[in-house]
């Protein structure tokens, strides 16, 4: 098993984590004003958020062809049970986010703008019923979707610090050692008695072994 997730899934997490982010802030600057700046937060709102869908569509895909790390053996069965679940739950919020939103400003009538010029076509026929509804379930959504990115990055740090495990590190692009475990040191080789008192070719008894 890999001790660590392949680059790419690597890349796009941390990619995604910035965009997220980025959404987090934006979302909260357009509930909290409706002056001059909502515009601009709708305008950067909406490609954020269809770049969020295609990259997870494109994270899950690799996801699934390929290996994970494995969870420390002494994990409790609950909190394994508790990350997989977690995991579920952050990639249903991360599809389902965009899609909500998306089918929202269609049943609302309003384009779906991503660029200067390009808009995406409707998922929903215009329909007020349904826009008050969507409307609902993507603020409902994104509190929730909050509180998953809160403790995820709790258990995270959780791993990464106290713990020391990892798990944090298999997400991570430094040097890394193996779980649980000191960096390796070189060992002092032990030489036969009879070596160790007549080193022969230059070679000095208790050598230090290489790396």
């Amino acid at each position: 098993m890999p001790d660590r997730f392949p680059l790419v899934l690597r890349l796009l997490h941390w990619t995604m984590a910035l965009l997220v982010l980025a959404m987090l802030f934006v979302g909260v600057g357009m509930v909290s004003t409706a002056g001059a700046a909502y515009p601009r937060l709708l305008a950067l709102h909406r490609p954020i958020g269809i770049a969020i869908l295609v990259l997870v569509a494109i994270r899950l895909a690799i996801r699934l062809s390929t290996k994970a790390p494995p969870l420390p053996a002494d994990l409790p069965r609950a909190q394994v049970i508790a990350a997989k679940g977690s995991h579920v739950l952050l990639y249903l919020a991360l599809f389902g986010m965009p899609l909500i939103g998306w089918a929202m400003l269609s049943a609302g009538g309003y384009p779906v703008r991503i660029a200067p010029g390009l808009a995406l076509p409707p998922i929903l026929p215009q329909n007020g019923y349904a826009f008050g509804l969507l409307r609902l379930a993507h603020g409902l959504i994104a509190f929730a979707f909050f509180a998953l990115i809160l403790g995820h990055l709790t258990i995270a740090l959780v791993h990464g610090f106290v713990r020391r495990d990892g798990v944090l590190a298999s997400m991570g692009f430094g040097r890394r050692h193996p779980a649980g475990a000191a960096p390796a040191v070189p060992a002092v080789e032990t030489e036969p008695a009879e070596a160790a008192a007549a080193p022969s070719d230059g070679e000095e008894a208790g050598a230090i072994a290489p790396p």
